[in-house]
């Protein structure tokens, strides 16, 4: 587990080539098919030599849920211990592992005319709005969502209106996963260190063609900027570049704001759980320290290993 930005794929991509490991994505962007610059996804010659499973295994204007990532990551981790490996899970969706430890509440299915009608209210007051509403409805629950995550606020929202219609929608429902979980986090010791990152990621990103990408996929009839997909950091920003909304500069600006917000929450997040053993610096130049570090705690937690029954 991560920050965006702090080196976790590169870690992991050795480990896998120094214990029996295989590669489960943990990251709600990089499930979708040709969303690859602006979701920093593996590259091909990568993904060949270290597969990654759960990647582009969705289009764009398909929804992907904490519950289908959890059903999805459970059948992979089967395979993969059935084969006599051991997951190692990785990526910064850090609801999807709360979801694969605690697992997650039944709650009512999505219903298509709600959030039809909650996005186009969004399209004429915006999210922030649609937020300030939600504190009221649901005060709580608000506080935990960013007033500019539409899909939360969304599904929050969406949420709120169902019970309040008293409809008794399919539940979804999933208990922890059956295995024994060891949680790594690879961290960044100086925050400017990781903004400086974030910052230089972004520029590359635009430098190898993100604009281009979300025009290309926008050219498809099914592909249209209200989607959760183009909801997310980076394509969201892009999608207002082309719409004329901000300049290119302004791109960049909020993209990289966006960016370092959400490296917060990610932190925050990891350091209120329990239990994780902690991989500081993130620095490229430290990176071989890093594998000696995760590999001597990996040595011990292997050696009480029960096969089929541990996960990373």
């Amino acid at each position: 587990m991560g920050p965006t930005a702090s080196g976790k794929t590169d870690l992991a991509i050795i480990l896998c080539q120094l214990y029996p490991f295989e590669l489960i994505n943990v990251d709600a962007s990089q499930v979708y098919r040709g969303m690859d610059i602006g979701t920093g996804k593996p590259s091909g010659t990568c993904r060949r030599v270290v597969p990654h499973r759960l990647i582009d295994i969705r289009e764009p204007h398909q929804t992907y849920s904490a519950a289908d990532f959890y059903r999805d990551a459970c059948r992979a981790m089967g395979e993969i211990t059935e084969a006599g490996k051991i997951p190692l899970l990785v990526g910064g969706t850090m609801f999807y592992f709360r979801t694969l430890e605690r697992g997650i509440d039944a709650l009512p299915a999505a219903d298509p005319t709600v959030r039809d009608r909650l996005t186009r209210r969004a399209d004429q007051i915006g999210w922030p709005a649609l937020h300030r509403r939600l504190a009221v409805i649901d005060p709580c629950r608000a506080r935990r969502i960013d007033p500019n995550d539409g899909q939360r606020i969304q599904r929050a929202l969406e949420l709120s209106a169902l019970n309040a219609s008293g409809i008794d929608a399919a539940p979804v429902a999933c208990g922890p996963c059956p295995y024994r979980i060891h949680k790594l986090a690879v961290t960044v010791t100086e925050r400017s260190t990781l903004h400086q990152r974030i910052e230089k990621r972004f520029r590359k990103m635009l430098a190898a063609g993100l604009v281009d990408e979300v025009q290309r996929l926008l050219k498809s009839r099914e592909n249209t900027p209200d989607l959760p997909a183009f909801r997310m950091i980076g394509y969201r920003q892009t999608v207002e570049y082309l719409d004329n909304k901000v300049g290119y500069n302004e791109l960049f600006e909020r993209a990289v704001a966006s960016t370092r917000q959400l490296a917060k929450r990610q932190l925050t997040w990891l350091r209120n759980q329990g239990g994780v053993v902690w991989v500081g610096g993130g620095e490229r130049r430290h990176l071989r320290g890093h594998v000696k570090a995760v590999s001597n705690y990996l040595d011990g937690a292997l050696a009480g290993c029960v096969a089929g029954r541990d996960a990373y």
